[in-house]
C-alpha cells in the first residue's frame, strides 16, 4: 500500500499535468471504484469542472474543482478524492494512447490528454464531495468531515514534538501498531514504521506509553526524517507502486524493511522479522532491544517465531 511519501509524490507530479485543466468527460468500467455519488451521477457531475489544485491528506489525493452549472448534488466547488491503494497507477497520456485491460477509469482533459488509473487488483477508490463554507470536505450524506478519522499530518509544521508527546503518552499500544494507526498520525504504513523505529533504536513491540522523553523525541524526529527522505526519493517502488513520472528509488535506501537475514547497516547483525498485527515487521534485535520489563507471554511468543 502506498504510504505518505508515495501519495505525496503522486500529488506533486500530477499537479503540473492536471491543475488548470478542465475535465471534459469520464469513463469507468468498474463501478465499485466510485464511492460517491453513483457512477452515472459521478460522470455527469464531474464533466465541465476545472482543476484548481492537487493536494494530499493522509493516503488520499485531494483534487479541488470549480463549480458546475446546473449540478444537483454537488454545489459550487467540489472535491475529487482518490485512493490509489495497492496497485493503482495514475498517469497522464495523450488521448488515443495504447491502453490495456487494467485501465479502469479515464478522465478526458481539455488539452488533448487523459488522466488514467491502471489498477490490476481494482482496489482503488474515488468519490466526488462538497466543501462547506469553512473549507471542510463533507463526508457521505454531506455531514461531518470526510477526513475526521485521521490523525495529524506528521510533516505539518503545526505538529510539534509537544503534540506528539501528548498523543503517545496516552497510548499503551505496541509502537509498530501505533505508528500504523491512521487515527494516531496520518500516512505512515508498514515500510516507514519499520524504518522510523530502526532509526530511533526502538523495538517494534515496545509500548508507546513506556518511552522516556529522549525516546519520544528520537521517534518523533525519526518519523519526520524518514518520511521526508521518502518524498525526496519519490517513494519506495516495491511491488507495483509507480508515480506519474515513473518509479521511485527509496527502496534502495531502506535499512531494515524487506531485509530479513541481511546485515543491519548499523551493527552488522542479521535483520529479523516478526509478524505484528498481521504485518511483516523488520528490525535489528541488537540495536532495537525490548526491555525485560516490557516482555510478556505474548511478546515472547512473537519473538520465538522470529526469523
Amino acid at each position: 500500500m502506498p504510504e505518505l511519501p508515495e501519495v505525496e509524490t503522486i500529488a506533486r507530479e500530477l499537479r503540473p499535468l492536471f491543475e488548470g485543466r478542465t475535465i471534459t468527460g469520464a469513463w469507468f468500467d468498474w463501478p465499485r471504484q466510485v464511492k460517491r455519488p453513483t457512477p452515472e451521477q459521478f460522470v455527469e457531475q464531474i464533466r465541465g469542472r476545472t482543476v484548481l489544485s492537487v493536494d494530499r491528506r493522509a493516503k488520499w489525493i485531494v483534487v479541488s474543482l470549480t463549480g458546475q452549472e446546473g449540478a444537483d448534488t454537488i454545489g459550487d466547488e467540489a472535491v475529487l478524492a482518490i485512493q490509489v491503494k495497492m496497485t493503482g497507477y495514475l498517469h497522464v497520456v495523450p488521448i488515443g494512447s495504447a491502453s490495456d485491460r487494467h485501465v479502469h477509469f479515464i478522465f478526458t482533459l481539455d488539452d488533448g490528454n487523459e488522466l488514467r488509473m491502471r489498477d490490476p487488483r481494482k482496489f482503488g477508490r474515488m468519490g466526488l464531495y462538497r466543501r462547506d463554507e469553512a473549507g471542510t470536505v463533507l463526508g457521505a450524506g454531506e455531514t461531518g468531515d470526510l477526513f475526521a478519522a485521521f490523525g495529524p499530518e506528521p510533516l505539518d509544521d503545526a505538529f510539534t514534538l509537544g503534540d506528539f508527546r501528548k498523543r503517545i503518552r496516552r497510548r499503551k499500544a505496541r509502537l509498530k501498531t501505533l505508528l500504523m494507526d491512521q487515527g494516531f498520525i496520518a500516512g505512515v504504513g508498514n515500510i516507514y514504521a519499520d524504518e522510523a523505529l530502526w532509526r530511533s533504536r526502538l523495538h517494534p513491540l515496545r509500548s508507546g506509553a513506556a518511552l522516556d522523553a529522549h525516546q519520544e523525541r528520537e521517534l518523533y524526529e525519526s518519523v519526520r526524517a524518514v518520511l521526508s527522505e521518502g518524498i525526496e526519493r519519490r517513494g519506495s517502488s516495491i511491488d507495483s507502486y509507480r508515480a506519474p513520472a515513473g518509479a521511485g528509488n527509496m527502496q534502495h535506501f531502506l535499512n531494515v524493511y524487506g531485509r530479513t537475514g541481511l546485515p543491519c547497516p548499523r551493527c552488522g547483525r542479521p535483520t529479523r522479522r516478526i509478524v505484528v498485527g498481521a504485518r511483516s515487521t523488520h528490525f535489528c534485535s541488537w540495536c532495537q532491544r525490548l526491555p525485560q520489563r516490557e516482555r510478556t507471554p505474548g511478546t515472547d511468543k512473537m519473538l520465538a517465531e522470529m526469523r
